[in-house]
Formats: structure tokens, sequence, C-alpha cells
């Protein structure tokens, strides 16, 4: 527990400033400290938030939809269950958020008390809490989780959570985490740390160093130039005053020349604001002189946020209108959609390092529910939300194209593929069986059209069997319209006046 907190400690400086930056709470840099010394209070520093942008862009496309079991066509529901009971609509989006931003974030596995039948499952910060993995397994052989209760009188009480593979040890302190003492010890054995780490862009050399660090933040390549970014903006805003009031000059003058129409004395600030200025001297007669210094050009301060603009979406892969950069020619839609596609590549890639941190985390949720885990959870599969950004028009017009030619998608994928979630495909095939058993008992004409008119000597039409060969390819498939006779215009006289 001791080397955990030793190690923990000495990455959370770096931990603490990448969620400055990502709340926008960083210090300014690049600027000179004499002018900091003389402004002081009065300067405030222009934040240009990139760094949130950048993570918000990528989580914005990191949504879970389900998981399925190996060798299952749907997801499984008992597990999609487990997931909803624990609002995981929401804390997996602010894991991923925490994992985009510091690197890595965590998820709990543990057993409920209100519920036993369906474990708890809380997502952590890697502020609360450090893992140690194995050299050789790179599986979870330690984790250690630490919380700090203030009172504001200046005393603090501590608690720590210590997972081992076959226990779990609580602890707590008085003294702000000096000394630790034994609270109560739970004897799981499970024979696996129920902690998993949600890590970011994971790398192999990085685990060995020292101190080791598990992920890397999204926001590393772009500090430096967010940093530039929010300099350029504070100095823009200084160079503002100028602007709006540029510098005046007077020679020859003394204090008590100014003065208004009516003879009365302008402070400063009127002085300087303009406000009218009157006196009996002349430039001929006392050769006195006014005048005003060029205003201020702010267009070069413009031009260097959009260059800064450029090299952030060069190295996040953000399209550039996301940061604002406009031209004077709009891309087109086909252009800013290819613009994305980098954009989409990498949240795709982090489905993937994601995704099989939560399948990790559903074997966690299945050895604590049953004791076990199946052998169809070792081939789990995470679903998510397609990361692309498609009108649903478009991604209707493929699907169908898709499923009419020559039944290349099946109809329940089809259906899934334009966004529907299980339950509603169940809905869907329900409904589909539910007309098939009116058609069977009934006029189909009446289901799906006008009824055709009786004709002389002209045979009732058929109805197809509600058994259509293309039902092999997945769910239930509408039979075709009724047959419509068409009489020619003659024939039809016969009967019509």
């Amino acid at each position: 527990m001791t080397r955990l907190a030793r190690l923990h400690n000495a990455q959370l400086p770096e931990l603490e400033l990448l969620d400055a930056y990502y709340e926008g709470e960083q210090p300014l840099s690049y600027m000179h400290p004499e002018l900091l010394r003389r402004m002081d209070s009065r300067l405030r520093s222009v934040v240009v938030n990139w760094p949130q942008l950048v993570v918000d862009s990528l989580d914005e496309r990191l949504d879970v939809t389900g998981f399925r079991l190996g060798g299952e066509a749907a997801a499984d529901r008992e597990l999609w269950h487990v997931w909803q009971a624990n609002r995981l609509d929401l804390h997996s989006e602010q894991a991923h958020i925490d994992a985009l931003a510091l690197g890595r974030a965590y998820a709990i596995v543990g057993t409920n008390e209100d519920r036993p039948s369906t474990p708890l499952v809380t997502v952590e910060s890697p502020l609360d809490v450090h893992v140690d993995l194995d050299p050789r397994t790179r599986k979870v052989r330690a984790a250690l989780k630490r919380q700090y209760e203030d009172d504001g009188h200046g005393y603090t009480e501590a608690y720590a959570t210590l997972y081992l593979p076959n226990e779990t040890v609580w602890y707590s302190s008085d003294n702000g985490g000096g000394t630790w003492t034994e609270l109560d010890r739970d004897e799981h054995g499970m024979g696996d740390v129920p902690v998993v780490p949600l890590v970011n862009r994971p790398r192999i050399r990085r685990r060995r160093t020292a101190p080791p660090r598990l992920g890397r933040s999204e926001l590393v390549s772009v500090l430096p130039l967010s940093d530039a970014a929010c300099k350029i903006a504070t100095d823009m805003m200084i160079s503002a005053e100028y602007h709006a009031m540029p510098r005046r000059y007077a020679l020859g003058f003394d204090r008590d020349d100014f003065v208004d129409a009516n003879g009365r004395p302008l402070t400063p600030w009127e002085s300087v604001a303009g406000v009218l200025w009157a006196s009996p001297k002349s430039p001929k007669e006392d050769g006195v002189a006014v005048g005003q210094f060029p205003e201020a050009n702010l267009s070069n301060f413009h031009d260097t946020l959009n260059a800064l603009a450029r090299l952030v979406a060069s190295l996040s892969g953000l399209p550039p209108h996301f940061l604002g950069y406009a031209t004077e020619n709009p891309a087109s839609a086909d252009g800013i959609r290819s613009s994305e596609s980098r954009h989409i590549k990498r949240a795709e890639r982090r489905q993937r390092s994601f995704g099989d941190g939560w399948e990790q985390v559903m074997r966690a949720v299945l050895m604590v529910r049953d004791g076990r885990v199946p052998n169809e959870a070792l081939r789990m599969e995470s679903q998510w939300a397609d990361a692309a950004t498609p009108t649903f028009a478009a991604q209707a017009d493929a699907t169908v194209k898709l499923y009419s030619a020559d039944r290349l998608l099946p109809r329940r994928f089809a259906r899934r593929a334009l966004g529907y979630s299980d339950t509603d495909i169940r809905d869907m095939e329900a409904e589909d069986n539910e007309a098939y058993s009116r058609i069977a008992g009934g006029d189909q004409a009446a289901e799906f059209g006008p009824k055709s008119i009786p004709q002389p000597g002209r045979p009732e039409p058929t109805m197809p069997s509600p058994r259509h060969p293309a039902a092999q390819f997945g769910g239930s498939v509408l039979p075709p319209p009724a047959v419509q006779f068409q009489e020619p215009v003659s024939a039809r006289r016969q009967w019509w006046p």
C-alpha cells in the first residue's frame, strides 16, 4: 500500500495540471514577468480552451450501445440491464472524458448490498486511483483508491481501499494519510482484482518508465499551442484598450488647462476618455499642440490565432471548422465530410481501446454475480454508435441499397445499421408477425391497399404465402402487395358509365 501511494503521489502533479488545462484554469504562459508585476490584478487571462474542444469532440463520438456475447446475434439483455442500473450511460461519458484528458480512468466492480443480483460498477478518476500491473501478464495485480475529507478547520480524514486478487482491505487515517488503520477485510477469493483501467493511447514502453505511466493524454501535443493562443488573445485584449481609446498627447499645457465648457477641471479619466477639452491657449501665441497617435492594428493577432488553429487541427485531427477557422470560399458538404475522416478514424480507435476495457468490466460483473465467466464472455464484443456523422437520409439510402442488392444485408442488421436498438428491432418483428397473422385470416388488400374491382369472368387474386424465402436472411419479411388487375379502357366502359 505504501509503494502504491508513493507511485501515485509522483504522478499527481502532472494529472492535476492536465485537469486544470481541460477545465480552462491553467496559468498564463509566455507573459513577461515585469508586465505581470505592473498589471497585477488588472490583467485577466483570455482562455482559448482548445484542450477541452479536443477532448469533447472525441467524447461526443463514443457512445456504448450494448454488449454481445460470442456466438450471439443480438446484444445481451442482462448485461445491458446491469449497465443501465448503474447509470453507466452517464458515468461512461465521465470515464471517457477523464481517460482522454488524463490518459486513463478506472472502473471498479463490487457487490451491491441493496440488489445482490445486480453488481455495483463505479467509475473513478486517476486522481484517486492507482494500479500496479503484472509485467508478464499485464493484468492488474493490485490497486489503491484514496479519498480525503477536509472539515474546513484543518482536520483531514482520509480513507483508502486496497484491492488485491483475493481480498479487499479498507483503511482510515486521522492525520491526512500519515498512518493508516485497517478497518475491515473481505476475502472474496475472486482471483482477479476488480479494478479495470480504461486506457487512452496505450503504449508498451511507457509502462516501464519511472514513474510508470499508463496511457497518454490527448492534450499533450496541443498544450504549448493553447498557451500561445491564450497569450496572443490576452495581448489582443490589452491592445484593444488602445484601439478603442488611442493615445493622445498635449504639448505646452498644465494640468489646470484641462477644463470643460463651464470651466470645471477635468479628472484624469475624463481627459483620457476624450471628454471636451477647453483652454484659452492657442498654437500660434502659446505654442501648444494637441494630437493623437495612430490607433493599434489587431489584424496581426487575428492572423496568429488562425495559424495556431491550423497547427492544432493538424496535430489533433480536428476539422479546421471545429476551431472556427474559415476562408472566403466555404467548403462544400463533401469537403466537410472529407475533413472529418481523420477525426472519425481516431474516434473509432478509441472505441476499440475503451471497448476492451468495458468488456473486462462486464466479465468482472459476471464473476461477481455468478462466480464464473462463461466461455461466451471471453469472446464478448462491445457495440458502439457509429462514430461518423452521416445524415439519416444518406444512411437510410445506403442501407436500403445493401438490403435490396440480393439481400447482402439481412433485415435485422439493416435496422441495427439505422440506429435502432435491439428492443426496437424486437418490437418491429413482433408487429410484422402480428400483421402476417391478420393477413392469413383475412383479405390482404384490406391490409395493404384498396380492394381490386371485381370483374366478371376474372379469377380472384390469390394471396401469396407469408413464408417468404428471404426470411432466412434475418427477421421476418413482408409479402408483396396484392395484385391489382388493370383492365383496358374499353373493358372498363362496359361496367362504368
